[in-house]
């Protein structure tokens, strides 16, 4: 269904008549190139730029320029390249901030992925820093500047200034416009042959055919490598090549960049269709992977010029290297390795080393091997590492390495894929397929029956079969996906503003434990649930309720009306709370209980008797005595928990939803509760407000059980999250939604007020008294 702009008529109506009608203008390519949620956090953003009040001219630029740098490099970069504008407001004029802008999209055009995108905006925030009167000089300069260098380049031609201007305001301005000659004489000494991105759409098609399928290409920038270059490489799908070349010039002769990249993109391409990794190659010594290295280069090259023959004799010209050339001069081990991987591609070629003689005999020897060619080409990398020891030849790691310019670093041979690197790169993904089938199709077919949360595609039974047990066949096969990532947005509090999208919640399904031990665990906490259980017997019940001695109630109370008459005629004032008010008494309320679950829930306490006892073993005690309690009343209830890895893995576990009943499988979950990785607090606290949104209900009551203050690896200010959250409880407060903390920290004192309230926190001193505590504090909270 089509997303309209009048579905937002609010946000319309703060940007204005102006800024509505550019939006307007600009909707249509918008909701092609931004989900629905992209498209939320794009209204946002120029509803914070205007609440910013420098101008509409600075909220026309984003709206113009957002979605083209998301059709380029995708959404995510807008949403970074306005988190890095709401970091320049306080530092930069209402100008800059939209020369900013209307420059970005030529600046993701230029440089075709968002890590280098990355780190261009790293690149103003430094330049803000130490030479701020160059920024606006620069930003009118940028299409020129990276017309003819790559972002590692536009970083030294910079730094270049920043150096030799620091304090002379008038200088660092020409430099950076371009007006002086010094400038100038930088940017050509930094001037590239060939850029990746003029070049791009050329090598797919080269790529696409010669081998009849898509590559996937990605420039990546050599910020931190030699000026002549660095090593392409493989990883998951992508390849990734230097984001440009110059020409290589090899005695006499003078190779073109754009044969380079077809080379090194040929040769990348060759690795991807014939090498895999193996097992074998993954402990080999440093000595061992540089042989090994140069056998494998030349058997995928051999079995590709085998099908293509017109690339031989481009990568033979390629690895005529300096070491190639001067064979007489140069007996390192790099060199010789050289030197044996041009003997392998080039028959005329004479070299009477004995390193390079043995390689090229037993290269034979691995093209012959067709069922294990990894088993030879291990086998004369060892006996040319012994003999490389033998001859008493130094290796070093870092430098004895092949320079040829084209060839990749072999990654691919020794780094075995990651279990995430197995998904779809295309957009919008594919779908797990779900197949209806009869039963011999089953039977025959099915090798797994079990399917996993990754499986492609899961058969079902079109009619039910039951096992010997009673069992359904079709309740046991693959379950149903996981939900679908959750993007939330982060307040910054030193800019006061939020950064859109900035967080991502993935919801993972609980491991499961054992319901035994939660049996085991109510058993041994008997006198506890016998004294919870009095406490829910006090609770108000439902139903009608009257209350008495009322003036203006639904009824007359006939005896206070005679007391009232009596005081009349005896001269005295009466009472006028003659009435009755009557009204209906329904616990309408839904409670979450969520749960920190960071690596710090695993320390023992030794406050008990029977021995230590970490805080997750409490945190699941008084879950299961609150939700004892809670199934009990029967209000409808939530169980949850959370743990962070950075701000793009903030991982959140349902143990029971609300529509869920209280059972063994949901013990299972509780069971299997473990901690780990941080407690990025906002985030968690948005999605579960988020859940609870969907539940109807009069009053919603969130508890959340911590043991610290919220914190996560990839944030260095201790303020910043601590703010986040008490932004994201003001959220939920704003929604309907109660949020009360429950800290087993000793010194949470110090901040949790600040973040919940005065009102809506209880540091517990003892903290083994948390099982008791809980359910106390849930019937306490809604008795009335």
């Amino acid at each position: 269904m089509a997303i309209l702009l009048t579905d937002y008529p609010d946000i319309l109506e703060e940007l204005g008549n102006d800024a509505s009608a550019v939006l307007e203008a600009n909707w249509h390519e918008a909701a092609r190139v931004f989900s629905k949620r992209g498209l939320e956090a794009y209204l946002e953003g120029a509803r914070s730029l205007k609440s910013l009040g420098r101008g509409i001219d600075l909220v026309f630029s984003f709206i113009e320029a957002a979605p083209h740098v998301a059709r380029e490099i995708g959404e995510q970069a807008v949403f970074e390249m306005l988190s890095t504008a709401i970091r320049m407001f306080s530092k930069t004029s209402a100008e800059v901030l939209v020369l900013f802008f209307s420059t970005a999209p030529i600046v993701a055009q230029r440089l075709g992925e968002i890590e280098l995108f990355r780190g261009y905006l790293l690149l103003l925030d430094q330049l803000l820093a130490q030479a701020p009167r160059g920024v606006r000089p620069m930003l009118g300069k940028i299409e020129v500047l990276l017309e003819q260098m790559t972002l590692g380049g536009l970083r030294r031609w910079a730094n270049w200034g920043i150096s030799a201007y620091r304090n002379d305001f008038t200088a660092q301005a020409e430099f950076f416009g371009l007006e002086t000659p010094q400038a100038l004489a930088v940017l050509q000494q930094e001037h590239r042959g060939i850029l990746f991105v003029d070049v791009q759409r050329r090598l797919n098609m080269y790529l696409r055919a010669l081998w009849g399928r898509d590559f996937f290409l990605r420039p990546t920038s050599g910020d931190f490598e030699s000026r002549t270059g660095y090593r392409p490489y493989i990883e998951g799908y992508f390849i990734f090549v230097p984001d440009a070349y110059d020409d290589v010039v090899l005695g006499e002769d003078k190779i073109p960049a754009l044969e380079v990249y077809r080379a090194a993109v040929a040769h990348a391409a060759a690795h991807v269709a014939e090498s895999h990794f193996d097992t074998r190659f993954e402990l080999a010594t440093p000595l061992k992977r540089l042989w090994i290295g140069v056998l494998e280069d030349a058997r995928v090259e051999t079995l590709a010029g085998q099908k293509f023959p017109g690339l031989l004799p481009l990568w033979t010209r390629l690895c005529r290297t300096a070491a190639v050339l001067e064979a007489a001069a140069d007996a390192r081990l790099g060199a010789l390795a050289e030197r044996a991987a041009y003997a392998l591609l080039d028959p005329d070629y004479q070299d009477a080393h004995p390193l390079v003689e043995r390689a090229r005999a037993g290269f034979a020897e691995i093209l012959a091997a067709t069922e294990d060619p990894y088993g030879a080409v291990m086998t004369l990398a060892e006996e040319l590492a012994e003999r490389s020891k033998e001859l008493g030849l130094e290796f070093s790691a870092q430098k004895d390495q092949p320079s040829s310019p084209y060839r990749d670093d072999n990654r691919l041979l020794w780094t075995a894929a990651a279990k995430g690197d197995a998904v779809d790169i295309l957009s919008g993904g594919q779908p797990q397929v779900r197949k209806y089938v009869n039963l011999m199709e089953m039977i025959n077919a099915v090798d797994v029956e079990f399917a996993g949360d990754d499986a492609q595609e899961i058969w079902v039974l079109a009619t039910e079969f039951f096992d010997d047990e009673g069992n359904s066949l079709n309740a046991k096969e693959g379950k149903e996906p996981v939900a679908q990532p959750v993007s939330y947005s982060e307040w910054d509090y030193q800019t006061q503003l939020e950064r859109p999208l900035w967080t991502t919640v993935y919801e993972k399904r609980p491991k499961m434990g054992d319901s035994k031990e939660i049996d085991a665990l109510l058993e041994q906490h008997k006198p506890l649930v016998q004294k919870i259980g009095k406490m829910i017997e006090a609770i108000q019940p439902q139903g009608v309720v009257r209350t008495r001695k009322v003036e203006d109630g639904d009824d007359i109370d006939i005896n206070a009306a005679i007391l009232a008459m009596t005081d009349i005629r005896m001269g005295q004032q009466p009472d006028p709370r003659i009435g009755i008010r009557t009204r209906l008494h329904i616990r309408d309320l839904s409670v979450t209980l969520l749960i920190d679950l960071s690596e710090s829930t695993n320390d023992k306490l030794r406050s008990r008797s029977e021995g230590d006892v970490t805080v997750l073993q409490l945190a699941r005690e008084a879950a299961v005595l609150l939700a004892g309690a809670l199934d009990r009343i029967g209000d409808p209830f939530m169980l949850c928990g959370f743990d962070s890895n950075g701000r793009h893995d903030v991982e959140f576990y349902t143990f029971k939803s609300f529509d869920m009943p209280y059972d063994d499988k949901v013990k299972g979950r509780l069971a299997g509760m473990t901690g780990k990785l941080s407690t990025r607090m906002g985030a968690a606290l948005r999605h579960a407000g988020h859940l609870m949104e969907q539940h109807p209900s009069q009053k919603k009551l969130l508890i959340l059980l911590t043991d610290g203050e919220p914190a996560d690896n990839d944030v260095r200010d201790p303020q910043y999250l601590r703010f986040d959250t008490k932004r994201a409880v003001e959220e939920l407060a704003r929604k309907g939604i109660r949020t009360f903390c429950l800290s087993l920290d000793p010194y949470a004192d110090e901040y949790v007020s600040r973040i919940f309230g005065q009102s809506n926190y209880l540091v517990l001193d003892h903290v083994d008294s948390l099982p008791l505590k809980l359910p106390q504090l849930y019937v306490s909270m809604t008795k009335s």
